[in-house]
This record gives C-alpha cells, structure tokens and sequence, in this order.
C-alpha cells in the first residue's frame, strides 16, 4: 500500500520538533517522493547522520520490497 505524503512529513515532524518538512510526490503515485528537511536537530551531524536519522523516523516505511515507501529522495539541512 502507498503511503501518503502527510504520514511521512507527520512521521519526520514527530522525530525532529523543529523541523520544517516539505514533501513532493515526484511521479504522482504516492511511491515516489523528495523530501526536505530542514532542523535544528541536524546540528553537528554529518549529511550522512543526517539522512540515517530521518530514514530512522520513517520507523521502516521503507525497508526493502514490503515497505510502504518506495523510494525517497532526501535533501536535509541544519535550520539556522
């Protein structure tokens, strides 16, 4: 089953409180997103650390072929 775009930016925001979460379904099928993810949590983590820690978020939405999440383009920063 796809997963919607507000479960994942609900799932991000619950595990970085500050963040500012933006989500675009990237080929209209609900599998298929980009993610930014801009918090102050990302502070002193690498873009590495930064990545796994949302991935983690994500509570295994993603994990191989019986994920809900097909694919994720992820962009993420330290907010200022």
């Amino acid at each position: 089953m796809a997963m919607q775009a507000h479960e994942i930016e609900k799932l991000i925001q619950e595990a970085f409180p500050s963040a500012t979460v933006e989500i675009t379904d990237l080929a209209g099928d609900g599998n298929h997103y980009a993610a930014m993810v801009e918090a102050e949590e990302f502070a002193g983590l690498s873009r590495v650390k930064q990545h796994q820690a949302v991935y983690a978020a994500l509570k295994g939405k993603m994990d191989g072929s019986h994920g809900e999440l097909h694919a994720l383009a992820l962009t993420t920063k330290v907010k200022e």
